[in-house]
């Protein structure tokens, strides 16, 4: 079991440093205490900006680009060198499966990685303009960047923002939830040690409408990236008018996930159950709306239903566990109102639908079938390890029960039709859609929703335009001086 420090502080220009005050953590998965961790108010937000800004204006600024290069790899190795330790400290902190943050540990080294190597295609251009001009354009990091991640992905979330904007030469005042900062703290720990300077990454855990809020307002701050939820993200836009800030939201989701009769339902049932149970179901693409071709409907929630049934519940440090805990007894609780709703509503429940016995925030997985795509369970973002199995009867009512919803983010499609796998990649309304895989984010690929879902995009070589400004340069290459006025 990895080593706990008890004490936990902000980290500010390259230095554990204490905050306005010390929160008690505990694990969702036993009651028990975790760890004491500082949490940052306005007057540690004002540090660690001015700590990034020096950093920009400084040492981060003069680095060249082979060199950040060089040191994005050298944090990557560090993240593999302790993924063993990283992995328990994520598993104890969020409730989550062993199994799943050791394969999120993977891509947060990837994540480094690519944008590492992803530096050296960072360039402007260059063109004669006619007659005497000459145009050539500079790219330049955007600035001071303000990053905040969500609790359900704490140490990949943040390598999804980091990696870029460092990437880009930018500096960054990282807010973790602050119910779980703690892998985040480390993570900036090791940054230091392989030779990241001071003021580059610094991390202010702290609630939302306090820091958070203070965070996106501050005039030092140049980007805003967040992830979470929509609520927040329309928050997020209107503080970050004045003054007026970039900003990339990737937000919500109650992604689809449509199976056809003629699916390869020997991958399509498994693949499906991973694809909303995988992280107790608390995840913004996680496919809680599974439509299914009528003429299946019956076999295919009968089938499901006993696969999930056999998913191991428990332990989140256990190796063999699939479904951990959920991150707190409060969230548990929501689930669970939403399922009640989705049964009044009309629903019904073919496994689940009861808060576990015993210590723990830990919730079954739960199929509801009988969904209408009206109900709220099929609307809300449930957030939890429940899907909703919902009947279409052709392709165009696939698609339109797809696109009935406010959010957009992803999509999978199950079919032995490989026309109608791309007709439907074409027609449904979301930033991505995988065609008979499970999978959703790999680093190159860019990844981000439609609607309600956010813009901009995380992981792709797009995601570092982001965090970089355009310069254009015109420039006179003529023997004599211009004089437009005839002076």
């Amino acid at each position: 079991m990895a080593t706990v420090t008890q004490e936990y502080g902000l980290w500010i220009n390259g230095e554990s440093t204490e905050g306005t005050e010390v929160r008690e953590l505990t694990e969702p998965a036993t009651g028990e205490p975790l760890a004491r961790v500082s949490m940052a108010g306005e007057q540690d937000v004002d540090r660690a900006v001015e700590a990034a800004r020096a950093a920009l204006d400084g040492a981060w600024g003069k680095t060249p680009p082979n060199e950040r290069s060089r040191l994005l790899h050298a944090l990557a190795d560090a993240i593999a060198s302790n993924r063993k330790e990283l992995a328990e400290l994520e598993s104890r902190n969020v409730g989550k499966a062993i199994s799943s943050v050791k394969a999120e540990l993977v891509q947060a080294v990837e994540n480094f990685r690519f944008y590492g190597s992803a530096i050296a295609s960072i360039a402007g251009r260059s063109n004669p303009i006619g007659g005497s001009l000459l145009f050539y354009s500079l790219k330049e990091p955007v600035g001071v960047c303000g990053q905040i991640v969500p609790w359900n992905y704490p140490l990949m979330m943040a390598t999804w923002k980091l990696a870029p904007a460092l990437a880009a030469g930018c500096t960054v005042v990282l807010k973790p939830d602050p119910a779980t900062p703690l892998t985040a703290l480390r993570l900036a720990q090791l940054a230091g040690d392989v030779g990241i300077p001071p003021g580059v990454i610094n991390i202010v855990p702290g609630d939302g409408p306090t820091t958070g809020a203070y965070l996106v307002r501050h005039d030092g701050i140049d980007k805003v990236a967040f992830t979470g939820s929509t609520k927040t993200g329309a928050e997020i836009m209107r503080l970050a008018a004045a003054p007026l800030k970039r900003i990339t939201l990737e937000l919500g989701g109650k992604s689809p996930n449509l199976v056809f009769a003629d699916a390869n339902l020997a991958d399509a049932i498994p693949s499906s159950v991973w694809s909303i149970y995988y992280s107790a179901g608390q995840s913004c693409e996680a496919r809680s709306r599974v439509l299914v071709e009528s003429s299946v409907y019956d076999d295919f929630v009968q089938t499901f239903a006993d696969a999930a049934s056999r998913l191991k519940v428990g332990d989140p440090l256990d190796a063999e566990t699939q479904v951990g805990s959920l991150i707190s007894a409060t969230h548990r609780d929501k689930v669970h109102a939403l399922v009640e709703q989705g049964v009044e509503e009309g629903a019904e429940v073919v496994i689940g639908g009861e808060p576990a016995d015993g210590a723990g925030a830990f919730y079954p997985p739960t199929v509801l079938a009988k969904v209408e795509n009206r109900m709220t369970v099929a609307q809300e973002e449930i957030f939890g390890p429940v899907v909703t199995v919902i009947p279409f009867e052709d392709e165009r009512d696939a698609i339109r029960i797809a696109n009935d919803t406010k959010y957009g983010l992803y999509a999978t499609v199950w079919t032995g039709d490989p026309a109608r796998g791309h007709r439907l990649a074409a027609r449904i309304k979301a930033g991505s859609v995988g065609i008979n895989m499970p999978y959703t984010a790999f680093p190159g690929i860019p990844f981000g929703g439609y609607k309600q879902s956010g813009f901009g995009r995380e992981l792709g070589l797009e995601t570092l335009e982001l965090y970089l400004e355009t310069k254009s340069v015109l420039v006179s290459t003529g023997a004599k001086p211009y004089n437009p006025f005839g002076l």
